[in-house]
């Protein structure tokens, strides 16, 4: 599965304004499969999974955006946790006593159809060690300037505007406060920029510079993305 994939970020988002009564099963699942295509959790249909879940004490719902060296809101075992870091993405369900790991991989039965399998896997309790959506729209911040300042050191090839680049995984829902919706967009422009990087015509050194600004990039982009997913909670917290 592609870490550019929204297929997990759409879920968590949908799904958790859908435990908060503020949209329908029906419509939560469409948001996802409009983005995702169809989507099954073994063998189970989204819908018929999550009404399921549902039955079984879910609570609420928690992503995943790992990458190799920063298991971002991973809590293991490892089986669960080297799925996830290998697809780039992963969706935690959070049931009455226990978690299940939801892992994406592509569904591919013919050549006619093309969707999304979840691998379901145990899971370890939820991590706190998150950071806030506060914390995470400075860190985005800072790491936006210092990466541009970085690139603008290296002359080479002209790369994406965060402007004018597809987003990715940034839509919220409904029932998510403004702020989170803001930063979720941009860190989803931003790791597209990130995506699209181009190191043609450049030189070791520059590649080496610019690599290490866009990874900086990409640790914030993606907890900021984390954080704003969770932001439906932090009212109920305070």
């Amino acid at each position: 599965m592609r870490p550019e994939s929204p297929v997990c970020p759409s879920l968590v988002a949908w799904g958790n304004a859908w435990l908060a009564g503020h949209t329908g099963l029906d419509e939560a699942a469409d948001h996802v499969e409009a983005v995702a295509g169809p989507v099954v959790a073994g063998d189970v249909p989204l819908r018929k999974y999550l009404a399921n879940l549902r039955a079984d004490g879910l609570r609420e719902l928690r992503l995943a955006l790992p990458a190799p060296g920063d298991p971002l809101g991973l809590s293991g075992p490892a089986p669960f946790n080297s799925a996830a870091v290998d697809s780039g993405q992963a969706a935690i369900v959070v049931l009455d006593g226990r978690n299940l790991g939801l892992v994406p991989t592509p569904d591919r039965r013919g050549s006619s159809y093309s969707g999304v399998r979840l691998e379901v896997h145990d899971c370890g309790p939820v991590r706190h060690d998150l950071p806030s959506l506060s914390e995470a729209e400075r860190g985005l911040s800072e790491a936006m300037r210092s990466a541009t300042d970085a690139l603008a050191a290296v002359e080479g090839p002209a790369q994406a505007r965060p402007s004018a680049v597809e987003r990715r995984g940034g839509e919220l829902a409904p029932g998510y406060p403004g702020r989170a919706h803001r930063v979720a967009a941009l860190a989803a422009r931003l790791a597209t920029v990130v995506r699209l990087a181009d190191e043609r015509g450049l030189t070791s050194g520059q590649i080496a510079a610019r690599s290490a600004a866009l990874r900086e990039l990409d640790h914030a982009v993606r907890r900021a993305l984390v954080a704003a997913h969770h932001a439906i909670f932090e009212p109920l917290r305070s």
